[in-house]
């Protein structure tokens, strides 16, 4: 199946209203670059993912990937070119409900964090006149890039299947600090960007900020689920 075929067929299971995978997984120094599994399932509803690539093939890196991909002016730009700052780095999709949900919370994580330097680039594993109609109606404030085909394989470059939406945090030394997986809710966003706080001030180690924000995000899911009415 060709990388634009594939992205149809995903964009048709959400419109579908069928849900594919569902869950965490979390960057952990503990065990070395990688993905580990979270135990239990998201609190958030639909998490998708294109499962074309064993797992066991991706690994999350350790420094942000040299992706080049294009802007909504149609030149190409370097992901690195953002880097250097802090940085959160969404996958998402126009036709992806949990995607439109989290953006009010990126645009106002972009404000509240603006003297640190905070940048949020969207890439859109979308089609280009898709994402054009989307911003059209609901503008956002933060850059973007357009996937189409290549947006699967920017994805694979995170150590990621496609699973959206997923969000990468980056530190100013442009090393991947953590990668949370499903709807990026306040709670995670505050907990990640303060244990980065921690790290840019000398007082930890990467390793023991990637380990920290596994576990915060393990208790924060755990607590979400705790939390939520019994289904009907």
């Amino acid at each position: 199946m060709s990388a634009r075929a594939a992205l149809t067929a995903v964009a048709a299971v959400i419109l579908g209203g069928v849900t594919g995978y569902l869950g965490y997984r979390w960057y952990t120094g503990a065990q070395g670059p990688g993905l580990a599994p979270s135990t239990g399932a998201s609190p958030a509803a639909a998490e998708l993912a294109l499962a074309d690539e064993p797992a066991a093939q991706l690994k999350v890196p350790d420094a942000l990937p040299d992706i080049h991909l294009a802007g909504l002016d149609g030149r190409m730009r370097a992901l690195k070119d953002f880097g250097h700052r802090p940085l959160i780095v969404n996958f998402w999709a126009t036709w992806c409900e949990p995607c439109r949900r989290e953006m009010p919370l990126l645009t106002a994580l972009r404000q509240e964090h603006q003297a640190e330097g905070l940048e949020i680039v969207g890439i859109a594993v979308d089609f280009r006149d898709s994402v054009t109609d989307f911003l059209k109606k609901s503008p956002l404030p933060y850059p973007l890039l357009i996937g189409e085909e290549d947006g699967i394989e920017a994805a694979k470059a995170f150590g990621m299947q496609l699973v959206l939406p997923f969000s990468v945090f980056v530190d100013e030394q442009d090393r991947v600090v953590a990668v949370k997986v499903g709807e990026l809710h306040r709670d995670e966003a505050d907990a990640i960007l303060g244990a980065m706080r921690e790290l840019r001030s000398g007082k930890t180690t990467i390793a023991a900020t990637r380990a920290s924000i596994t576990e915060q995000l393990k208790q924060l899911a755990a607590r979400r689920g705790a939390n939520r009415p019994p289904a009907s």
